[in-house]
């Protein structure tokens, strides 16, 4: 399955390599966050595939009734899993708490007791499935991988334990804004997970 992973920066070529078909072949779009969702609803109208996502740290805090807190087209997966053609999704919105009240910031405990939240479908998952997840979205990355030094970019922990416990084979984050030539440089091992940066985007082929 080819997806389209997108975080953090709007990025002007994405437009043209829509509209010339670079991205034909893509069958699933992941957004990890900070992106405006006309973007977002941009990238499923053109593409015309599902789309599954999660709020990042400049996000609004998602309202149902607020149209203005969801992107058209996609769905919101911070703390919820999906079965899609085979592959279990699960998202994680969110990133470290940097300003008291913001929205969709916490602290390494509240991170931890969202991430406990998920716990019961990831054991239904297992039961029904034989395995938890397949791929998990984040805005943040786990601590100590691809994050960064200062505050507003440290990684969760929650994530860390996340990955330990579900097992993911695919984990896609944003946040942290770094840029690399070589792809090799964005991913990581951790177990049987691939960690991969997508900032601001990545066209990844997944087994």
């Amino acid at each position: 399955m080819k997806i389209l992973a997108v975080s953090d920066q709007v990025v002007d070529r994405v437009y043209s390599l829509c509209a010339s078909g670079h991205f034909k072949g893509a069958e699933l779009i992941l957004g990890c966050g900070d992106l405006p969702y006309t973007y977002l609803e941009y990238l499923v109208t053109v593409l015309s595939v599902p789309m599954f996502y999660v709020p990042g740290n400049h996000d609004p805090s998602f309202d149902l009734r607020d149209i203005r807190s969801k992107a058209e087209g996609g769905s919101n997966l911070d703390l919820r899993m999906v079965c899609h053609k085979k592959s279990l999704i699960g998202g994680f919105g969110g990133s470290i708490r940097y300003r008291p009240s913001a929205a969709n910031q916490y602290t390494q405990s509240e991170a931890y007791l969202r991430a406990f939240n998920m716990v019961p479908g990831l054991l239904l998952n297992r039961i029904k499935y034989g395995r938890a997840l397949d791929i998990l979205i984040s805005h943040s990355p786990p601590f100590g991988i691809h994050d960064d030094t200062d505050n507003a970019h440290h990684g969760l922990k929650a994530l860390n334990w996340l990955i330990n416990v579900a097992k993911p084979r695919y984990h896609f984050h944003g946040h942290t804004h770094f840029y690399r030539s070589n792809i090799a440089d964005n991913v990581t091992t951790s177990g049987p997970t691939r960690i991969i940066n997508v900032y601001p985007y990545k066209l990844v082929e997944i087994e």
